[in-house]
């Protein structure tokens, strides 16, 4: 019965195949996007992390750097 559903009459080294090619396609793109994730957010921690209120509270009010700021608790 397993045998069968590995075999699938055939067709189970391309559905198996396709699976596998898919399941690593999705693991990489995590993998690649965590890591821009964290570049972009330690390029943000250097360029802001050191701002005196005015300028941070300045820094705070546009759009982009709310969105990143959502985003992240270590700021």
């Amino acid at each position: 019965m397993i045998t069968e559903m590995f075999y699938m009459d055939g067709y189970g080294i391309y559905v198996w195949s396709s699976f596998a090619i898919t399941l690593l396609s999705f693991i990489s793109l995590y993998f690649l996007t965590k890591k821009q994730y964290v570049k972009e957010k330690n390029k943000f921690i250097s360029k802001f992390g050191n701002l005196n209120a005015e300028r941070a509270a300045s820094a705070k009010l546009q759009r982009i750097n709310r969105e990143i700021l959502s985003n992240t608790s270590t700021i």
